[in-house]
Formats: structure tokens, C-alpha cells, sequence
């Protein structure tokens, strides 16, 4: 019997010669795609604070706004038509589509046409680019070594941990994103291994290269208490609003510029044309990076309370009109900046809620509650990631089922007593099916409500 079950299982230690040579094949793999990611992104992210440093200069350098969007839009459309949009969503959309092949020449043209449009005062961000340069190697790569779909998806998906790793300084927090991001309620587990080892390789490597990254420590965490408890769950109810206001903003804008009669070129002339005389009267607060209004919310010092809702629509008009760049350096800015309006609003510890606002938007609109709770440790210190990752969860739900990303595949309901069909993408999504639960409280609360609907309605006949 013995001897059957050893040839049956082709050995005794078949299984673990197996794994070991799957971790040292994947370990050397996303060695290399993280040290090349790591190299590229840095080289971006120099090119970068290069050119923005050089336009600064010029106090109305965002009158060029229309000049940059257009050959971002021009260059895309001419030369690398999946580059358009915010990188991160179309790389998405490969993994899911396209068996996670990427064009080759996907990587520069995000490279350029990022650089034109943030450096004249777009309003995006600079990770969508790195995930998308992050991504293209790793697919290039997978075609050099002539990979099946499986292990390209597997690669590519390292190359986003990679990019997000790097041009954040957030390892752990990037290797988790590139393997939640994909799907809402489901992590790929196979491949978090190889996320790790290229997150962690790309950020060493960009630290190298003298890419510097922002920390902050929140200096006064209060203690536990049951008010406290309440506060931050309150706050994260009010972020997955401000998540569920950015995505639905984006949508509008993206349908009035699909709407208009020009080429993707002229709508980009004219949505920079908006934003550089909306600048005129509102200041350069909302365009580029807005690194120094995040840092000022952070600080505790003073923001203007429209400012959350000010960068959303300045973001969704870059990202609509044919500017290029990521979202999630915009939902940082909106998250400390709304953290910042409730924690004025309440009297509570700017500091501290400006942190939790920044990771929490973060979950909400990227469904990615996991990833923007360990970034809130690797970003302000583990003091405050109990109350961040209760925010960020809560955020996440109240969003509800969409997304800044699209092509995410929805692969768990929010609530059990919403039916909504696995397997579809956010977009695909249009609505909900209420199912309450027999003796549900919220089935019998949900009743009260129709009944209450009911009851007016009678009185006002």
C-alpha cells in the first residue's frame, strides 16, 4: 500500500521539490522586474520634479495647460492609444481583457505625455504612470521569455506592485494593491509571493537612486475610548461619501467630454483652456501634485474647506479632457483635505483625521480597503492604523459597487442583501437588486422606511 501511494505521488517529496522550485523561479522573476521597474520609475519621477521645478519658474506657467494636455493627447492618440486615461485603470483592463498584454510602446508614451501634462499644472497623479510603465516591462518581459497567459498576468501584476512600491515608498502597501486592485472581494493569493519580493526589490532600488519619499508621524494619538470609536466611524462614513461624490464626478465629466463633436486633441485644448482660467481666480492650489496642500492638511495648518471638492473637479477634467496621469495622488489630496474640513467641523485633531481621510478615500474609490490600511502604518506610524483601518473599511462599503478603476471585476457583493451578478465589471454594473433576508434588521429597517414613504405621501393627498 505504501509503495502504491509513493508511486502515486511520484515520491515522497515530489510536492515540496515542487514549491521549491516555484519560489526560486518566481523569486528570481520579480527580482528582475522589480529592479527594472524600480530603475524606470525613478527615472520618471526625476524627469518629473525636473520639469515641474523647471515651469515653476514661470509664476503663470499654467497658462501652457492647453499646449500640454493637447500633445498628451496628441502623442497618445498618434502613437499609444492604451496609454490614455489613468494607467493604473488600463492596465487593469489588460490583466482582465487582453491576457495581460501590453503594447511595448505603452511605457514611453505614458512616460511623456504624464510629464507634459503635470508639469504645465495638470491635476493627476504620478502612480497610474509607474503601474503602467511597471506593467509594460513586466509584459515585455513575459513575451521575451515567451510566458503563457497565466504567468504573464502573474508578471504583469508584479510589475503594478512594483510601479505603486516605488513611487510611493510604500512596499508592503504596493505588493498588497497590485493583487487587490483587480478584483472587489478577492485577493490573488498566488500571487503575492512575487508581488512582495518585486515591491520591495523596486523600492530599494529607487531609494537608491536618491528617490526621497514622504513620511509623517502623527505626533498625539489619543488613547482608545468608546467617543473616539464613534468619531473615527462617523468620519468613515463621511469619507466613503467623498469616495462615492470623486467617482461619480469623474463620470459626469467623462461623458460631457465624450459628448462633444472634437477629437480627443481639441477637447484636451479646451479643457486646459478651463482649467487655466479657473487658476486665475482660484490660485495654483489645485493643479499638479498638490503635494504642498497635502503636507499643509497633514500639519495641522489651515486649508480652505471647498478645497476637497475644488481638486475633484479640477482631476476629473484633466483625467476626461485628454490629460495624462494617475488618480491616486488627487485622492490623497481630496482624502487629507476632507479629513482636514470634518476634523474643523468637529474639533477634533486635524493631524489625525487629514491621515485617516488620505488612506480612507483611498480605500473607498479604489476598493482596496487591505492595501490603505498597512499604507497608513508604512506612511504615519502603527499608532494610527487601528482607527485608519477602520475608516478605510467603512469607507470602502459605504462607496458602494464602483470604482475610479472600471475594469474591476466584482467578485463579492458589499451586502449580502444586494444581489448583484459576479464576475462584471464596475462599469457593467448599473444597479443593485434589494433581497432582504427573512427577520433581517435590515430588511425590517428598510420597511420602516417604505412605510414612513407611504404614510406621507397619504397625508399629502
Amino acid at each position: 500500500m505504501d509503495n502504491q501511494e509513493e508511486r502515486r505521488s511520484g515520491g515522497r517529496f515530489l510536492e515540496e521539490s515542487i514549491l521549491f522550485i516555484s519560489v526560486v523561479k518566481w523569486f528570481v522573476l520579480a527580482s528582475i522586474t522589480g529592479a527594472g521597474v524600480g530603475l524606470s520609475t525613478s527615472v520618471f519621477l526625476l524627469a518629473l520634479g525636473y520639469a515641474s521645478d523647471a515651469a515653476g519658474r514661470f509664476h503663470y506657467f499654467f497658462l501652457f495647460l492647453p499646449l500640454g494636455m493637447m500633445l498628451s493627447a496628441l502623442v497618445i492618440k498618434d502613437l499609444a492609444p492604451e496609454a490614455e486615461g489613468h494607467g493604473t485603470e488600463k492596465i487593469i483592463e489588460a490583466i482582465h481583457t487582453r491576457a495581460a498584454r501590453i503594447e511595448p510602446l505603452v511605457a514611453p508614451i505614458k512616460f511623456v505625455a504624464t510629464i507634459f501634462t503635470i508639469a504645465l499644472g495638470g491635476a493627476a497623479g504620478k502612480e497610474g504612470p509607474c503601474a503602467q510603465i511597471g506593467g509594460g516591462i513586466a509584459s515585455s518581459f513575459s513575451t521575451l521569455l515567451r510566458f503563457d497567459a497565466r504567468d504573464r498576468r502573474k508578471l504583469v501584476i508584479c510589475g503594478i506592485s512594483a510601479g505603486f512600491a516605488s513611487v510611493f515608498g510604500t512596499p508592503i502597501a504596493g505588493a498588497i494593491f497590485g493583487v487587490e486592485v483587480l478584483f472587489v472581494g478577492s485577493i490573488l493569493y498566488d500571487v503575492l509571493f512575487p508581488s512582495f519580493v518585486a515591491g520591495i526589490l523596486s523600492y530599494e532600488v529607487s531609494t537608491s537612486l536618491g528617490i526621497t519619499y514622504f513620511e509623517r508621524a502623527i505626533p498625539a494619538v489619543p488613547a482608545f475610548s468608546g467617543l473616539y470609536f464613534v468619531e473615527v466611524c462617523i468620519a468613515g462614513i463621511v469619507f466613503g461619501f467623498c469616495s462615492f461624490l470623486l467617482i461619480e464626478v469623474l463620470k459626469r465629466f467623462e461623458k460631457l467630454s465624450s459628448g462633444l463633436p472634437w477629437g480627443m486633441p481639441v477637447r484636451a485644448l479646451i479643457g486646459g483652456g478651463a482649467l487655466a482660467l479657473a487658476s486665475l481666480v482660484l490660485g495654483t492650489r489645485y493643479l499638479g501634485l498638490g503635494l504642498d496642500t497635502i503636507e499643509d492638511a497633514l500639519a495641522g495648518a489651515h486649508v480652505p474647506a471647498a478645497a476637497f471638492f475644488f481638486k475633484i473637479v479640477f482631476t476629473s477634467v484633466t483625467l476626461s479632457f485628454g490629460g495624462s496621469g494617475g488618480i491616486v495622488t488627487p485622492i490623497f489630496f481630496v482624502g487629507a483635505t476632507a479629513g482636514s474640513l470634518y476634523a474643523m467641523l468637529t474639533g477634533l485633531d486635524p493631524q489625525l483625521f487629514s491621515a485617516i481621510g488620505m488612506v480612507s478615500l483611498l480605500a473607498g474609490a479604489a476598493n482596496t480597503p487591505i492595501s490603505a490600511s498597512i499604507m497608513a502604518a508604512e506612511f504615519f506610524g502603527p499608532q494610527v492604523t487601528p482607527y485608519a483601518a477602520l475608516a478605510c473599511v467603512i469607507s470602502y462599503l459605504i462607496t458602494g459597487h464602483r470604482s475610479v478603476y472600471p475594469s474591476q471585476v466584482l467578485a463579492v457583493t458589499k451586502s449580502p442583501t444586494l444581489v448583484i451578478e459576479s464576475g462584471k465589471t464596475m462599469e457593467e454594473i448599473k444597479g443593485a437588486v434589494f433581497n432582504p433576508r427573512s427577520r433581517s434588521v435590515t430588511g425590517k429597517i428598510i420597511a420602516l422606511i417604505n412605510w414612513v414613504e407611504r404614510s406621507l405621501k397619504k397625508r399629502e393627498k
